[in-house]
């Protein structure tokens, strides 16, 4: 087996094997889920999402799950697609910034184009850590926030947060500030589905993240939205899609 889960190659974050199928049997403690194997093994898997994941949890769904021989690993497989109506959906949030990362270098993301240095998770505000700072070619400082997004609730559109997200209200706030000072600032939503032809705010779920998003908005922080194409040996930053707020 190998040690890392993925790797990112030509703009694509493949996966270093081909990934397991599975059945959901539970998820619980928000990080731990339990599953049976195509091979019919019953087995923990790590669950990396802090959000509700809601309809993407439920017993029975086909997910797919990477392996990783890592001996610092408790749990050595880890849950990475669901299967849905619309397709496959990436859960995994480890990977959005690698993705974006990449996507910015390959030229996919025509709005962040033109920047010679890019460097990730570079303190700034108030003890917070910005995903990805990017600067050069007489460009601003430009500072850019991404958020995993995987709730849909309504055909075609995607939509965040979805649960309450003190954290994710602060990041708003924090590139506001940037914004202010004569910086660049972007909040970056990156949605690990194909099916979404736009974004909304799931403001039921955080009234508070909302207000936060509206101030944002308002101080000049920039809104965008990119969807994915995802299969079992890849997941690749596609399309750019609207924020409708």
């Amino acid at each position: 087996m190998a040690r890392a889960t993925a790797e990112v190659v030509c703009g694509a974050m493949r996966f270093a094997v081909p990934l397991t199928e599975a059945r959901l049997i539970r998820r619980y403690k928000r990080f731990l889920a339990d599953v049976v194997l195509a091979s019919g093994d019953e087995v923990t898997v790590h669950c990396a999402n802090p959000g509700a994941m809601t309809g993407l949890a439920e017993p029975g769904m086909r997910i797919f799950v990477s392996r990783s021989d890592s001996p610092t690993r408790k749990l050595a497989w880890s849950w990475e697609l669901v299967e849905t109506d619309g397709g496959l959906v990436g859960i995994n949030t480890a990977h959005p910034n690698r993705l974006v990362a990449e996507a910015i270098e390959q030229g996919t993301i025509a709005e962040l184009l033109g920047y010679d240095r890019q460097r990730r998770e570079v303190r700034y505000g108030k003890n917070s850590r910005i995903d990805i700072l990017l600067s050069g070619r007489g460009q601003p400082e430009t500072y850019v926030e991404v958020k995993n997004v995987h709730l849909s609730r309504r055909p075609g559109l995607a939509e965040f947060p979805d649960s309450v997200t003190v954290r994710g209200a602060k990041h708003l706030a924090e590139l506001s500030d940037m914004a202010a000072a004569g910086h660049r600032a972007v909040m970056l939503f990156l949605i690990q589905r194909s099916d979404a032809g736009e974004l909304a705010l799931a403001r039921d779920m955080d009234p508070g993240y909302g207000a936060a998003f509206d101030k944002a908005r308002a101080a000049g922080v920039e809104m965008l939205a990119y969807d994915c194409r995802l299969s079992t040996t890849e997941i690749t930053v596609a399309r750019r899609v609207p924020v409708i707020g």
